[in-house]
């Protein structure tokens, strides 16, 4: 099990009292989940005001920090179109950062993908692409970048966690039958959560967990940090049975190696 963990995205501290937002304790943060078993860590900057950003002396604040804390944790951040202007601002503030991430995630839905992208690539990080929608998949398969991603993100927006899955899985098919070979992650939002991350288990494919998806344990308790949630992800993965799908459907099936 290839297992991600996204520790605070836009999560306020209003919302849970252990979301890491300063850079010491998103460095404790990432310490603390890769001891608990996270393979990678996706984190969000924020600014004096706990918006998000990706402004790159923020960025080079935050990464220096988790480095000198955890210095073998691999760590991504996000590129969203929410933590600037525009399109045009996010690529001149991708382009500009002197400290680099070791992945970062580029979101189809929105515009501007294909070049960030590509710009995540030029600069030599590794790339994330994310699909929350069927409806994001062909600008993902027509992207030059296409083949040089570490691995697909999955998301769907569904609240219906039947619903969330089924989205996921036809996501997945149709990003398989482009011909993608790279890993396949799956993760929900809230409700979704603990039934989207057992498909992923399910299916073969790599899982995320952590506050920016949900803050509650699989017994619906709200989990007292992010170490937690990773701990619950591992220990839940033995007792999780390869759906029949995962055998009988060629897309779902050896298609992925942890990476």
């Amino acid at each position: 099990m290839f297992l991600k963990a996204a520790v605070n995205g836009g999560r306020l501290r209003t919302e849970h009292p252990a979301v890491p937002l300063t850079p010491a304790e998103l460095a404790a943060d990432v310490l603390a989940v890769t001891a608990a078993g996270a393979d990678v860590v996706h984190l969000h900057v924020r600014d004096e005001a706990d918006g998000q950003t990706i402004r790159p002396d923020a960025l080079a604040e935050v990464l220096r920090a988790v480095r000198a804390a955890a210095p073998g944790a691999v760590v991504g951040t996000t590129t969203g179109l929410w933590t600037c202007s525009g399109p045009e601002e996010r690529f001149a503030l991708v382009e500009a950062w002197d400290v680099l991430p070791d992945f970062a995630s580029v979101a189809f839905g929105e515009e501007g993908a294909a070049e960030t992208a590509a710009l995540v690539v030029a600069r030599g990080m590794e790339l994330e692409s994310a699909v929350w929608s069927l409806d994001d998949v062909p600008a993902l398969l027509a992207s030059p970048t296409l083949h040089r991603n570490v691995r697909i993100l999955i998301e769907p927006m569904d609240e219906d966690p039947d619903t969330a899955v089924a989205h996921a899985r036809a996501m997945a098919d149709a990003v398989l039958a482009a011909g993608v070979t790279c890993p396949i992650l799956y993760h929900g939002e809230e409700a979704t959560v603990w039934p989207v991350l057992r498909a992923a288990l399910a299916d073969g494919r790599q899982a995320r967990i952590g506050f920016e998806d949900g803050m509650e344990l699989p017994d619906g308790t709200t989990a007292p940090d992010n170490r937690a949630l990773v701990a619950a992800a591992r220990a839940l993965a033995p007792s999780v049975p390869a759906s029949p799908e995962q055998s009988a459907s060629p897309a779902r099936a050896g298609e992925v190696s942890p990476a």
